[in-house]
């Protein structure tokens, strides 16, 4: 696929309206679709119907992503068995929408009943996540090694295990993984030396996703979110 420079205001607005439909998704699906009682597997076959006759989303860059309970301890590589949602549950939701050729990434955590802990773990997520966007936009050369070892010390700081192996990645025009370039530049990763505000390989701006997964190994759950942190 060849890929062209577009005008970085068009870019953007691409990207913002893309998240738009993106959240408006998620929260459809938070408000319509999430019950005890449902299988991770019935509600992923849901939203892949919901996003396709409401929101018109046929493409999706990446696998949709429904996990609960110990499954919040896994990450996107790994595929853990099938498990129904409980009453008194922590679980998240990962989707990667395509609309107008542009790629959306919205994750959420969301808590069922009034476990203390995990109510805990979605607050410090969406503090830390304020954080790691801030101290980005004031620190936008820093590399992605640097980056993601700050994540990893925002989970630490709050009594928290940072679960992921990367703390984000680039997002844009469809499917942005076909870019020239290396692959690891397009990561905040241990293995990304390159600073997070290099173009791309056409020249462009890389905009960012961040990335959020804390989890407690000892209790068995954890959380995840994600969306753009560079697109303000």
């Amino acid at each position: 696929m060849a890929f062209q420079a577009r005008p970085e205001a068009e870019r953007v607005a691409a990207l913002r309206a893309a998240e738009a439909k993106g959240f408006a998704l998620l929260d459809a699906i938070e408000a319509e679709l999430l019950v005890p009682g449902k299988s991770e597997k019935q509600l992923e076959d849901e939203i892949r119907a919901l996003a396709a006759d409401r929101f018109g989303a046929t493409a999706h860059w990446h696998k949709r992503i429904v996990r609960s309970g110990p499954n919040t301890l896994c990450i996107y590589d790994e595929n853990p068995p099938d498990r129904v949602i409980g009453a008194d549950d922590i679980g998240f939701i990962d989707i990667g929408p395509v609309f107008d050729g542009f790629e959306a990434d919205i994750g959420r955590t969301i808590v069922l009943g009034g476990d203390a802990d995990k109510r805990r773990l979605l607050a410090d997520m969406e503090d830390a996540f304020a954080e790691g966007k801030r101290h980005l936009a004031e620190n936008p050369s820093i590399s992605g090694r640097e980056f993601f070892r700050y994540i990893q010390g925002l989970a630490e700081r709050r009594g928290w295990t940072y679960g992921g192996v990367i703390g984000g990645h680039v997002v844009g025009e469809f499917p942005h993984k076909h870019l020239p370039g290396e692959r690891a530049s397009f990561y905040i990763s241990p293995e990304n030396a390159a600073p997070l505000d290099t173009p791309d390989a056409l020249g462009q701006r890389q905009h960012w996703i961040l990335e959020i997964h804390f989890v407690d190994r000892r209790r068995g759950f954890g959380g995840f979110m994600e969306s753009a942190i560079t697109l303000d």
